[in-house]
């Protein structure tokens, strides 16, 4: 008989427990996972795409109340909503998990279970999971967003999803790079405004003097370059989202305009004195430190309580170092597309001794480094293949480790083609593996090239 493919994960704290369920569902479904600790499945649920959990509801001795079950049932809905859940229960603890069910279970079954019945809503689970899984890719926006597998990402684009639903006000928080406008704008996409605009305000680029007439709009004759009634952006988002980058950086004399737009929910353009009613959802993101910049008076206490209702930390690519390879192929792609190239087609790769390099470099610049390495690396590469100096990451700290490590080995090993290649030209085979001639003779030192 045929395994279908589907990934379970079984949860209960008593062996014999997951050993007999594990013994029946191995023989229909293709992977089977256990944990006796409930405290495991957020590393599974980010690690794996699990379609189904097998829950227990109880795993403290002496408390038989099904707290612990419901708690986790929250916690996978969170973190994975198109995870089906059946939770296990004793016979005297079905109200318990009927409870369940009312908050997001898909079925309950009691313990002991009989075989037949287990495989049957399992087999309906797993339908379902992959009616959800359909379900999502048909409902996203149109356009392509890399999530990745790293729990503090999933657990981050989980909260926005939730988020989306409603008008709270949104702080993106994260160092530059990780992608806080494409976060802003995935909120955006999912939420019920999605039809209308959705406008991005770089607040680090706007001088003072613009400040009020680019946010707030200006009347005719309100200074002298003012030709014509001109609404600002917070009017032109009407309806829709405006995203306020950077906020951080708005001087604290002007941080009292925006707050009284933000509490009023009206705006006032320059040289008038009628104050617009105003239907827009506000999104901030910044890369400081705000809670310090409260504590040091250079940024309002009473703004921050404003402007983040709630409040969603980015992870640097060090924090999720798992995800940078597939992020680097997903960006290929996307850079492939970009100038019109069919990825598949045109058979852009990476060259396979990539990868250790990708994961191993630093990101200072996080995702926008990424990419513009990676495009970089496209104009520049032959033959549609990317190798580690088209993308520029030779030369950096992390890699003078010893000799037995593989990476040294792929740099040494480069080194020595490309000298080859020159007939032991320093300045040209530099140039190409994106050193300066001090690094490259430091490493011709290091590796003993210096007789090729």
């Amino acid at each position: 008989m045929r395994r279908k493919q589907a990934q379970i994960l079984i949860v209960d704290d008593q062996e014999e427990i997951l050993f007999s369920a594990k013994m029946i569902l191995k023989k229909h479904f293709e992977t089977i996972f256990t944990e006796n600790s409930p405290k495991k499945i957020i590393s599974i649920l980010s690690e794996n795409e699990i379609n189904v959990v097998l829950l227990d509801m109880n795993y403290r001795i002496g408390f038989e109340d099904g707290r612990e079950g419901i708690h986790w049932l929250k916690e996978i809905k969170t973190l994975s909503p198109q995870t089906i859940v059946i939770l296990m229960t004793a016979f005297g603890k079905i109200d318990t998990a009927v409870q369940g069910i009312k908050i997001g279970a898909f079925d309950y079954v009691l313990k002991p279970w009989n075989n037949e019945k287990l495989l049957e809503i399992i087999d309906k689970a797993v339908a379902e999971s992959r009616k959800n899984s359909k379900k999502v890719v048909e409902e996203k926006p149109a356009k392509n967003y890399f999530v990745g597998n790293s729990l503090k990402i999933k657990q981050a684009y989980s909260i926005a999803e939730r988020v989306a639903r409603t008008d709270a006000n949104v702080l993106i928080l994260g160092e530059n790079g990780t992608g806080k406008y494409v976060f802003a704008e995935f909120i955006h996409l999912n939420s019920e405004r999605k039809e209308q605009p959705f406008i991005h305000v770089d607040l680090g680029s706007l001088s003072d003097n613009l400040f009020e007439s680019e946010l707030f709009g200006y009347a005719k004759g309100a200074f002298t370059d003012a030709k014509t009634d001109t609404p600002g952006r917070f009017e032109i988002a009407s309806g829709g989202t405006i995203f306020l980058d950077e906020i951080g950086n708005i001087p604290l004399h002007l941080q009292s305009k925006l707050l009284h737009v933000l509490q009023t929910k009206t705006v006032t353009r320059l040289g008038e004195s009628k104050a617009r009613p105003l239907n827009v959802r506000v999104i901030a993101a910044t890369n400081s430190d705000i809670k310090a910049e409260v504590k040091n008076k250079t940024f309002r206490e009473d703004l921050l309580y404003r402007i983040n209702t709630m409040e969603i930390h980015l992870p640097s690519l060090r924090e999720r170092k798992d995800d940078i390879v597939p992020m680097a192929h997903f960006i290929l792609d996307k850079i492939a597309e970009k100038y019109n190239q069919d990825p598949e087609a045109s058979g852009w790769h990476f060259e396979d001794n990539v990868a250790p390099y990708l994961e191993k470099y630093p990101w200072k610049g996080n995702i926008r480094e990424l990419e513009n390495k990676i495009e970089r690396a496209l104009i520049l590469a032959d033959n549609n293949t990317i190798s580690v100096t088209n993308l520029d990451i030779l030369d950096f700290e992390e890699i003078q480790e010893n000799d037995e490590n593989p990476l040294s080995e792929m740099e040494k090993s480069a080194i020595e083609k490309t000298l080859f290649k020159y007939n032991g030209n320093i300045s040209k085979t530099a140039e190409e593996l994106g050193l300066s001639r001090a690094a490259l003779y430091r490493r011709i030192e290091k590796y003993d090239l210096k007789n090729l």
